[in-house]
């Protein structure tokens, strides 16, 4: 059953055995696995089905620190949460994400790595990864390169031990958005709330059980919802900021007792590496594993990747290297002075040797005029620019004649910081809660990592006789593309020690026995992997661990809460 929370008497208590609150995909995996229990669900949901900018609006917020997105940019209010504003072209039907699991050297506590290391393996979480490969619509469990190359399509032949070749697989967004939102309204013993904005988490007396929620919609109405488990679902900087928001009880917000709550953010910077100039054009008619392409039917992507080795000797952190062909003119001196200029001008700098790239603007207006119309409005160069949001090159005739070089982008691992940290603002929103406030900076561990990743890179293209990585820096420092890839993780990492996690193994608060936490907030790291899959697993994990609690005891759930179980 689907309601819409508008409808719904000021005062209202509803009372459930389970609540979620967030319709993103956590959430949506949680009550897809609950349907059909002998329990009731409560799926809470802040925006609608369609968006809506006045709820969006409830994702302002400020950001301090190093150049990083609005955060209202990175977020959807919306029934589907991010994977409503997926964008990658999977074919010309539908739109999705790419999707691959952590790998294990991102389980590994790593003694060069400060607060590294899960609670468990990867091999712990494998059975899990392969139900969420099921969940979302991708194909076999394999992201290894030989599953999916061919004579016509091999990895590239790289000669060492240091880079090699992995693959991500494509899903589409339309499970998590309609098709898991109509099983979910069949299920009998669930029912969705849409524009529901909970705003404080209420506990007993001594902090160590959740009785209910309160919610407020922005019409007016406010109601509450009385439940045995509770389960925040809201993403990597709301979850935090709920935690920090409910604080009745304890004054410092729940969880909050060791003041890690909203500390360790982290995301997937891209950076710009450079360059790569084929030894020999023909490069570029063997290359196709490394575009986005069917192969029996599951869209895959090959990328280069440091192996877990070389990670180990050199105590670098993980990144990845994506290929995109450019033509003859995607690099020219005056599109540099463009680029530069823009640049500056984001930052506020003056740029050096200002005049010069003025004058290549200026004197090459002509040039840049034709390219733009070409581009923009005939889109004649679609297929000569391929990037994060659409593949297809490989599928062009006369590929050695389009094409003259690689663009090099990096997805990379940042380094859990306790200084990078989600806390409230003194700004309030629409509801009148103090919005969140992102303190982010880049470290010397992140910059060092990238610069020596980049520069191994280059050396293992070299050596393999492939051709020439240029890289090129801004200054001292990686080319940032995009601060952020809305992957929001750290922020109530997960620990079996309370005094350097918010959450246990379980996914549970710690010192509060029916409150869990589902999304890439638990991430101890993150690796460079986009985080849906692992977010997935870890849902039905959790799922399996809460069906387990009702199947122990139903009468007596908020005692055997209280107990060590794993699953």
């Amino acid at each position: 059953m689907l309601i819409d929370a508008y409808t719904l008497s000021t005062g209202e208590t509803i009372e459930t055995e389970v609540c979620i609150v967030g319709a993103g995909p956590a959430g949506i995996t949680l009550a897809r696995e609950f349907i059909g229990q002998d329990f009731r669900v409560c799926l809470l949901e802040s925006g609608d089905i369609e968006f809506n900018q006045q709820t969006q609006s409830l994702c302002e917020g400020e950001t301090v620190g190093d150049r990083f997105p609005e955060l209202q940019e990175l977020r959807r209010r919306q029934f589907g949460g991010l994977a409503s504003a997926w964008s990658i072209e999977i074919d010309h039907k539908q739109l999705g994400l790419r999707h691959m699991p952590l790998d294990e050297i991102d389980f590994e506590k790593r003694d060069w790595l400060p607060y590294s290391g899960w609670p468990f393996s990867k091999s712990q979480l494998n059975p899990f990864y392969e139900r969420a490969q099921t969940v979302c619509k991708l194909g076999p469990f394999a992201y290894e390169a030989s599953a999916w190359e061919d004579a016509k399509s091999p990895q590239l032949p790289l000669t060492s031990n240091r880079v090699t070749t992995s693959m991500f697989q494509f899903g589409p967004s339309k499970i998590f958005t309609d098709e898991y939102r109509r099983e979910i309204n069949q299920s009998p013993n669930i029912t969705t709330y849409l524009n529901a904005n909970v705003v404080e988490i209420e506990t007993d007396e001594t902090a160590k059980i959740v009785t209910r929620l309160r919610v407020a919609c922005l019409q007016g109405n406010k109601f509450w919802v009385a439940a045995k488990i509770f389960i925040l679902a809201t993403g990597g900087i709301e979850n935090a900021r709920l935690l920090l928001l409910s604080n009745q009880t304890q004054k410092t917000g729940l969880g909050n007792q060791n003041d890690l709550v909203g500390r360790f953010f982290m995301d997937h910077p891209f950076v710009h590496c450079g360059l790569l100039f084929p030894h020999n054009r023909k490069i570029f008619n063997s290359t196709a594993l490394y575009d986005l392409r069917q192969v029996n039917n599951v869209p895959v992507m090959g990328k280069l990747a440091l192996t877990e080795q070389v990670m180990h000797r050199e105590r670098l952190l993980n990144m990845s290297a994506l290929l995109f062909p450019r033509h003859e003119q995607f690099r020219s001196a005056v599109k540099d002075s463009v680029k530069i200029l823009l640049s500056c001008a984001r930052r506020r700098e003056v740029p050096k040797d200002m005049m010069k790239h003025l004058s290549n603007v200026v004197k090459n207006i002509d040039s840049l005029t034709v390219h733009w119309w070409y581009k923009y409005v005939l889109k004649k160069y679609s297929k000569l620019s391929p990037n994060l949001s659409e593949g297809g090159w490989s599928n062009l005739n006369r590929k050695e004649h389009k094409f003259a070089m690689f663009e090099v982008w990096s997805q990379t691992e940042q380094a859990p910081n306790p200084d990078n940290q989600v806390t409230l603002s003194t700004q309030l929103d629409r509801l009148g809660c103090p919005q969140a406030r992102l303190t982010w900076h880049w470290s010397e561990t992140d910059i060092s990592s990238i610069k020596r990743s980049q520069v191994i890179f280059a050396e293992d293209i070299a050596r393999s006789g492939l051709g020439q990585l240029q890289i090129e820096l801004d200054g001292e420092i990686p080319q940032v593309m995009f601060p952020s890839t809305h992957h929001h993780m750290g922020t109530t990492r997960m620990h079996d020690d309370p005094k350097q996690g918010v959450v246990d193994a379980n996914c549970q608060v710690h010192s509060i026995s029916n409150l869990f936490i589902a999304g890439s907030s638990v991430f101890p790291t993150g690796g460079y992997a986009n985080p849906t899959l692992t977010i997935v697993a870890l849902a039905i994990r959790l799922a399996d661990h809460v069906k387990a609690h009702f199947a122990a005891s139903p009468l007596k759930l908020t005692e055997t809460l209280h107990r060590d179980f794993t699953i």
